[in-house]
């Protein structure tokens, strides 16, 4: 396999990459979905919800196997099928019967903006959410940098960041910068670090959806994206940390600013 980064003269900031065909498609669900605590089906709700929304399951996807899916998230089979029920009941997946069937996601992203006026995090709330975020995500970008990765890996982040700035649309655009932050928080290897930068990035999905779309701001998160993924592939913690906490507090900034 044959990875190369260089950047696109035509489009400043752009990482190009030359993988071969067959690079590996690394697994969000499988890193994503942890063993359920607590209330066994309202975790399991709140999980594939939450990954469903994060892009971690894109629209038209099927779910794993009900049996695989189980397993993972350590709970019964009946359980599970309560909450896929209520994911269903939700409008996040579809189901078919019978030989070949299976649940499929039907959530390509909420369109920003489309919350605007409904509750969110303000004031303490949201500068917690931030702060919180701030932390973990700097964090793992930090720890990734430090990681030897393979070819896949770093092809991996590369087109993550690629798929963001690529977006057709700006729901598009929000899943896919979900999971390119949780494609960093993956390479860091760290399961503590992924749950925190899941969590992280729940929050910030609910706040992202109660504010208009803003161009400049997209172009700048872009080239932040780039930013970030030029100094883990680099190996340079201490960039791959500032690089992360300069794209938070853009962040953090404009949802204070438009939201209070």
């Amino acid at each position: 396999m044959v990875l190369s980064q260089t950047i696109d003269a035509d489009r400043p900031g752009v990482l190009d990459r030359t993988v071969s065909a067959a690079q590996p498609r690394m697994s969000l669900p499988h890193v994503v979905l942890r063993p359920a605590s607590g209330n066994a089906f309202e975790a399991t709700v709140e999980q594939l919800a939450t990954a469903i929304r994060l892009g971690v399951f894109t629209d038209g996807e099927q779910l794993p196997p009900e049996r695989e899916l189980a397993d993972r998230l350590g709970v019964s089979r009946s359980t599970l099928r309560e909450a896929i029920a209520a994911l269903r009941d939700s409008g996040l997946v579809t189901t078919r019967r019978g030989r070949g069937g299976g649940s499929v996601v039907t959530y390509a992203g909420a369109e920003p903006g489309s919350r605007a006026g409904a509750p969110v995090r303000t004031g303490a709330a949201l500068a917690d959410a931030m702060d919180f975020r701030r932390v973990v995500e700097p964090g793992a970008a930090a720890v990734a940098a430090t990681k030897a990765l393979a070819a896949d890996q770093r092809a991996w982040l590369v087109e993550s960041a690629r798929a963001a700035r690529e977006a057709p649309d700006n729901a598009a655009h929000r899943l896919a910068d979900s999971r390119f932050h949780l494609a960093v928080a993956t390479l860091s290897g760290s399961p503590m670090l992924i749950e925190a930068v899941t969590r992280a990035q729940a929050a910030l999905s609910e706040l992202l959806s109660a504010i208009p779309v803003l161009p400049t701001n997209i172009a700048h998160s872009n080239d932040q994206h780039d930013a970030v993924v030029r100094a883990i592939l680099d190996g340079d913690d201490a960039r791959a940390r500032e690089a992360m906490e300069e794209h938070c507090d853009a962040t953090a900034a404009l949802l204070r600013g438009l939201i209070g």
